[in-house]
């Protein structure tokens, strides 16, 4: 009896234990609070900062019913509850971009804050972890320091020596924080104390300099002593370095510059300003001599300056700098995300090419530089060159990085092991060739380090077939080494600009492949800032082509990225932000194309690189620019109208559609035939008439048959750069999965998956960049590394994998999952980090059987709809479906709230459906 009850004993603790700790697992929580998509930022200048979080759940179906946040100065003042502002329990499922409501910021004010939250059942959370934001220098006039330049300048020709600025001070007082605020007409990087202040890179950044200028703040309490110095070092970098085609220096301007301001705040409660000013101190003395984005780095380090940012060093050679006259109005706190080193990459292989050149294989086409170790002789001089490929014999090609000399010099010190990186330059590359190395080179002798702006990766795309996932591959990697501070075309040239067409048609993918929304803001504000009065937008942003712009698809990006960051990120105030800018595009075609509604006439890019041949019957699939740009005029417009409505611009909203309907009307009577035929009968002209509902309903099913013969007769696609984007999902949307898939599974040129046979590693500017000879295309224009074309990214996560926007609840609010199964593949995982936490969906044929995986965040919803599925057949976790559920023909949809399911059901008539056909 008494062992009886000690069982029930242990049995009952097991029990409660149990619930315990279920009870445990399945509580909600509040976590990822984010102010204006960064994670607690200081020196931000958003004065109606937008708050941010995830609710977290184990249990399925949850949803959030309301809100509270609560804002103090400091962590125990929340904790007593002695607050800047509470917004109160706030009826509202809203878990995104909530608008701080309480009394007006100031400049360098820190705030503090925290989240909870209530279900369905009206269960409240415990309050979040607190998190922060701190404000910046909120008004010109509060900036104490002042503009200091070296006007004692040597004058060169190309690029100039790096200039090294110090100041020594002291803190007589026990330091509670301190801020220091900087910027520079130029790049700079800080220092005190001999540290590196932060790890971002090619500081300010790069914005349209004459109108907006960034400047950082950093948190550096920890680094001040009683005796300090303060070193900053400034070089060219894309304001006054060499830019653009023809060997463009000083576009912005001729003298560097910088403005620094630390505020100290004492623990009695006191400030002090540490400034730039006359009394700092100057040289060009120093071991980076020359220093370019596009030609690279001579660092001499027998000239180095051993302690020149600690205290005590001699400055008796210095030269005092110059105040410099430069308005403090346009500067700005970045919007953006800083460059930083996000990894590093060793070498795979070491070769010696047929011409005897030493060359290391990185395995990857990667945008940085590499870390040289060695070690020789003082005065030594070891040179480090850069390439994408090896020409078909083996040996190593720059013919493509046109005027670029994308070269590293490094002259030793002669003291042992030496470690170099340059400063302010990057090279586009996979292979490194090294001349100079005294010694037998080994493969731990250099250590690739890419860069790119830093922004978190969110989406992931893989299937059953390893070229896809190279496909993949390719299309992430493409972006990380274009996505540096501005979305750039290519990184190895002399070009690397903001090209404004490539950013636009890869924007949707982009957003999949990782959190782009503080980075696309930022960028859009260069575009309003260089538009041109009369609204046309430049073809590169920031301008640098002096405001060279106006081509259609590439001038649209003032539209359809904002479009994009709304769809993606649920953001309105972007739409608002733009809203001038996007009317002003608008205004400028409107004009161009007067009353009659078409645009004809004017200069544009058109289908950019598009299949050609040396064919005399067949020179090429050509469509009209003019056909292009009336069609990208009636896509604009219309999503304007969209956005005026979204935005409460209800007048705007109807003037729009109108203006869009007879744009239609007239793209009709132009360029359509009665039949459905267009004027020009190609793969782009379709896609673009079908993808942007240009066509009345009785002309659609003949133009997809013609957009489909033509796709069926060529065995491959024919499109470029405007073309490409649309043209899977097009075919897909007229119900051709088949040929999309045979287009995406196409092996031969031209295809996505050429380049991958070929080695690519990032995504190519041409279909066939190297050709099957192993010769090379242009030189004048034949990048590796060109992320256009992996657009076809948007298709792979949300056709093929299925997670999709439902627009009308955007930023993943409700989520429209939805598989293709197709083109052979046995399986498709996808997942996206959405601002509510992750989406997945996942499919593969198991057995005789369909399985389908999807995870949905709490606080949202989603449609799930399966492929060739019978109610009465579905399994959903184990069991039969339950009611709710719709069933539409072959497709079985259903409404689910948040969670983890697992479908399964037999995939007879699916395998049937997406047989891969034969030839």
């Amino acid at each position: 009896m008494k062992q009886t009850n000690s069982y029930l004993r242990i049995l009952t603790l097991l029990l409660l234990f149990n619930g315990l700790a279920i009870a445990a697992v399945a509580k909600n929580e509040v976590r990822q609070l984010i102010c204006e998509y960064k994670t607690n930022p200081i020196g931000i200048d958003v004065v109606n900062p937008r708050l941010s979080w995830q609710l977290v759940s184990t249990e399925k179906e949850v949803v959030q019913t309301a809100y509270e946040v609560r804002v103090a100065e400091s962590v125990a003042k929340l904790n007593s509850n002695q607050l800047v502002w509470t917004s109160g329990k706030v009826n509202s499922s809203q878990s995104v971009s909530v608008v701080y409501g309480g009394p007006a910021l100031v400049s360098m004010q820190q705030l503090y804050w925290q989240v909870r939250v209530w279900d369905s059942k009206n269960k409240a959370t415990g309050w979040s972890e607190p998190a922060s934001w701190e404000m910046g220098i909120l008004k010109p006039t509060e900036w104490k320091a002042s503009w200091i330049s070296f006007s004692a300048e040597k004058e060169v020709n190309g690029s100039k020596p790096a200039q090294y600025f110090r100041k020594e001070f002291a803190t007589a007082k026990k330091v509670k924080s301190a801020r220091v605020y900087a910027t520079a007409l130029g790049l700079y990087q800080l220092y005190i104390n001999g540290a590196k202040v932060s790890s971002d890179l090619f500081t300010p950044g790069w914005t349209s300099y004459k109108k907006r200028l960034q400047y950082q703040t950093y948190d550096v309490t920890s680094m001040l002593k009683g005796q300090n110095a303060i070193g900053v070092l400034l070089a060219d970098g894309w304001y006054r370095g060499n830019i653009g085609f023809s060997n463009q220096h000083n576009y912005y301007g001729s003298k560097l510059a910088m403005l620094l301001q630390l505020k100290i705040t004492y623990t009695d409660g006191t400030n002090e300003i540490i400034g730039s000013d006359s009394s700092w101190k100057v040289t060009t003395n120093g071991p980076i001599v020359e220093s370019d984005i596009y030609n690279g780095e001579l660092y001499d380090a027998r000239l180095e300056l051993k302690g020149w940012d600690q205290t005590g060093y001699d400055m008796t050679k210095w030269d005092n700098p110059t105040a410099f006259s430069q308005t403090n109005d346009i500067l700005i706190a970045p919007q953006g995300v800083p460059v930083k080193a996000i990894e590093e990459i060793k070498p795979i292989k070491l070769l010696v090419t047929p011409k005897g050149e030493t060359v290391f294989d990185m395995g990857q086409n990667m945008v940085g530089w590499v870390r040289l170790k060695v070690s020789g002789e003082k005065g030594s001089k070891v040179t480090l060159k850069f390439a994408e490929v090896l020409d078909k014999a083996g040996n190593f090609y720059t013919d493509n990085l046109r005027a670029a000399k994308a070269t590293d010099v490094y002259l030793l010190k002669g003291e042992g092991t030496e470690i170099y990186e340059p400063h302010f330059t990057f090279h586009g590359f996979r292979f490194v060739k090294v001349e100079g190395i005294t010694t037998t080179p080994t493969l731990d002798q250099i250590t690739g380090v890419v860069i790119h702006s830093d922004m978190k990766p969110t989406g992931t795309f893989s299937s059953s077939d390893t070229l896809i996932n190279q496909l993949q591959h390719n299309i992430q990697w493409g972006q990380k080494g274009n996505f540096l501070d501005v979305p750039t075309d290519c990184p190895q040239r002399d070009e690397r600009l903001g090209w404004t067409g490539d950013a636009q048609v890869f924007s949707m993918t982009a957003a999949f492949n990782f959190d782009v929304a503080a980075f696309y803001t930022k960028w859009l504000g260069d575009i309003t800032a260089d538009q041109l009065p009369n609204g046309r937008v430049p073809h590169v942003v920031p301008d640098v082509l002096n405001g060279e712009g106006g081509s259609t698809a590439w001038a649209d990006v003032s539209v359809i990225v904002p479009w994009t960051v709304y769809l993606s990120y649920g953001d309105v105030r972007i739409l608002e932000k733009q809203y001038p800018s996007m009317k002003a595009w608008v205004g400028y075609m409107t004009s161009r194309a007067g009353a009659h509604h078409l645009w004809i006439g004017d200069g544009h890019f058109g289908d950019w690189l598009a299949f050609a041949t040396t064919n005399s019957d067949y020179p090429g699939a050509t469509t009209e620019k003019d056909l292009i740009a009336t069609a990208y005029y009636c896509y604009s417009t219309t999503l304007l109208s969209k956005i005026a409505s979204i935005i409460g611009q209800k007048e705007d909203a109807e003037k729009y559609q109108k203006l869009a309907s007879d744009i239609k009307i007239a793209f009709n009577q132009e360029f359509v035939t009665p039949n459905g035929r267009l004027v020009s009968h190609t793969q782009t002209a379709y896609a673009l008439a079908l993808a942007f509902d240009l066509l009345p309903e009785n002309l659609v099913p003949k133009a997809a048959e013609y957009f489909a013969n033509d796709v069926q007769k060529f065995g491959h696609l024919t499109t470029g750069f405007v073309g490409t984007p649309l043209l899977c999902k097009t075919l897909s949307a007229i119900g051709r999965d088949d040929l999309a898939f045979m287009l995406l599974n196409n092996k031969n040129y031209p295809s996505w998956l050429y380049p991958v046979l070929q080695g690519a590693t990032t995504i190519w500017e041409r279909w066939d960049g190297q050709k099957p000879d192993g010769t090379f295309q242009d030189v004048g224009m034949n990048s590796f590394n060109h992320y256009a074309y992996g657009a076809i990214g948007e298709w792979l996560y949300r056709h093929v994998a299925g997670i999709d926007i439902d627009t009308n609840h955007p930023g993943y609010k409700h989520i429209l999952l939805a598989p293709h199964p197709g083109g052979g593949l046995k399986n498709a995982n996808a997942e996206i980090v959405t601002l509510y936490g992750k989406v997945g969906s996942s499919w593969k044929f198991e057995n005789d059987d369909f399985v389908y995986e999807v995870v949905i965040p709490a606080n949202t919803s989603a449609t799930v709809t399966l492929p060739f599925a019978k109610a009465e057949q579905v399994n959903q976790d184990g069991l039969p479906v339950k009611a709710g559920y719709v069933q539409k023909n072959n497709e079985l949809q259903l409404n689910l709230g948040s969670g983890k399911y697992l479908f399964r059901y037999p995939a007879q008539a699916l395998n049937e459906a997406t047989a891969v056909k034969k030839k």
